[in-house]
């Protein structure tokens, strides 16, 4: 038999940063895909897409990335606080 493996579980607060930390490196990537996607549409359609339609697409998303950084950055922002306000061993007050 071989060594017993070790389960180690984070604090669910270390846990929660980490993967909004992560959410924050993938929204790159993940706003340049959404940017190219009119690039795959059909533009030779029956009725044709009209080039209102991809800016009211392109300006939407580019305000809904906005929205979305800015919630995760304060997200993260508010868990740092929490973490630095919080007596740490050895601390008198």
């Amino acid at each position: 038999m071989r060594g017993a493996r070790r389960i180690e579980y984070l604090e669910r607060d270390t846990y929660r940063q980490r993967r909004l930390r992560d959410a924050a490196r993938i929204l790159p990537v993940f706003a340049t895909v959404l940017f190219f996607l009119p690039l795959f549409w059909d533009w030779q359609a029956a009725g044709g897409i009209r080039p209102s339609v991809l800016i009211v697409y392109l300006f939407g998303l580019w305000a809904a990335l906005i929205a979305l950084s800015a919630l995760i950055s304060h997200l993260i922002r508010f868990s740092d606080t929490d973490e630095s306000d919080a007596p740490t061993e050895g601390d008198d007050g």
